[in-house]
């Protein structure tokens, strides 16, 4: 069956860099069954993915890294959620918040090039944590609740983060708090073996179970004044183009279920047929309908990418067009999914199979930011104010 995501690629570069995710991907699908069951995040496939040196391919290239491009990170991240979703969700995050800092350059040279020297050596992962169960996430404008009290040349943190994917895993914590002496929200970065820091296993959710989002718990951690790498901005947040890895997460699983779909099709034969399901009408018009929502999700969202790419002047006007890439391409992804589905048929909910999973797993890019009605009134908010 031929790779959908490698049509996407456009020299030897994309080649090289693609082989990596395929590594992941093959690597990641190799323990689905166990880290779905667990709520866990499997230990060998972070191996690999260091191995690969994922962590530090969005790096600048002037220090060591890929200097990966947006484009480039949307198919890496497509393929290897094609072999996990949870994995490419996961992963997502670090690569993307180092795109960031990259690129946004929020942090001192000597506290960016401190984290970034540490992943370039030793390929450890970091994520920032900023959701809690009070305030839920940060895009809808909630204070934290978790605390950094000053105490002399120190700073004393307490809170609990939710949704903290590879929580357990992570080398490094990006944490949100409310600063107590300077009145505004600050980050600090905590290493995960800081005194006062633990990892409560709360992660049981109907989907992306392997992303083992559990909580982070903060308990009188004290660090020193210099922990505290990043404050928020003032004014309106710029557009994260970096943000597309969770839409282009959720399309590699519909790939995926899609090519289950065409596989099951062309396989199952019920002895009430003289050929496989792939010959009737209404199962080929469920798998073309599947092709066109899949080709236009595709071009709509690597169309943006490119332009993120190779406009650079126009990212601050991009916001609407980078919000309705999430809406459209996670609507799309769970339509294909559920025609998969119903081409299965009473099969698909077997555990047997893995369509129920990816039914699962696609449902949760519906939850994560932005959200459809955030999106929407940016939309017509746009349109209102031409």
């Amino acid at each position: 069956m031929s790779d959908l995501i490698r049509t996407w690629l456009r020299n030897e570069r994309h080649e090289r860099l693609y082989e990596k995710a395929v590594n992941i991907a093959e690597e990641a699908r190799s323990h689905i069954e166990e880290t779905d069951r667990e709520a866990e995040f499997s230990y060998q496939t972070l191996k690999v993915i260091k191995q690969e040196g994922y962590p530090s391919l969005s790096l600048p290239v002037q220090i060591g890294g890929e200097g990966l491009s947006l484009y480039e990170f949307l198919f890496l991240q497509e393929k290897i959620a094609e072999g996990d979703g949870s994995v490419a969700l996961s992963i997502g995050w670090h690569v993307g918040v180092m795109m960031e800092l990259s690129q946004d350059r929020n942090w001192t040279k000597k506290h960016f090039l401190s984290l970034a020297e540490h992943i370039l050596e030793d390929q450890v992962v970091v994520n920032r944590a900023a959701t809690e169960p009070a305030t839920g996430s940060p895009t809808r404008g909630g204070i934290p609740e978790t605390t950094a009290v000053r105490q002399g040349e120190n700073y004393v943190i307490n809170g609990r983060k939710t949704f903290t994917s590879m929580a357990e895993h992570l080398d490094y914590y990006i944490v949100s708090a409310y600063v107590d002496d300077i009145k505004e929200v600050g980050w600090f970065l905590i290493d995960r073996h800081q005194p006062g820091v633990k990892v409560e296993k709360t992660w049981d959710t109907l989907g992306m179970r392997g992303t083992a989002s559990d909580d982070l718990v903060l308990e009188n951690v004290e660090l020193s004044t210099d922990h505290l790498v990043e404050r928020k901005r003032e004014g309106k947040p710029s557009p994260k183009g970096w943000l597309l890895h969770i839409p282009a997460c959720y399309l590699g699983i519909a790939v995926a279920a899609r090519n289950e779909a065409i596989k099951f099709a062309k396989n199952f034969q019920p002895n009430s047929l003289d050929t496989p399901i792939a010959e009737v009408s209404h199962i080929q018009d469920k798998i073309g309908e599947m092709e066109w929502k899949l080709m236009q999700a595709h071009s709509f969202m690597y169309a943006i990418a490119r332009r993120w790419d190779e406009e650079p002047e126009k990212r601050e006007h991009m916001g609407g067009e980078l919000a309705a890439v999430k809406l459209a391409v996670t609507n799309t992804a769970a339509e294909v999914v559920d025609l998969a589905m119903r081409i299965a048929g009473g099969r698909g909910l077997s555990k047997s199979e893995p369509f129920e999973k990816y039914y699962r797993d696609v449902r949760a890019g519906l939850h994560n930011p932005p959200m459809d009605d955030a999106v929407l009134r940016m939309l017509a908010g746009q349109a209102l104010n031409e």
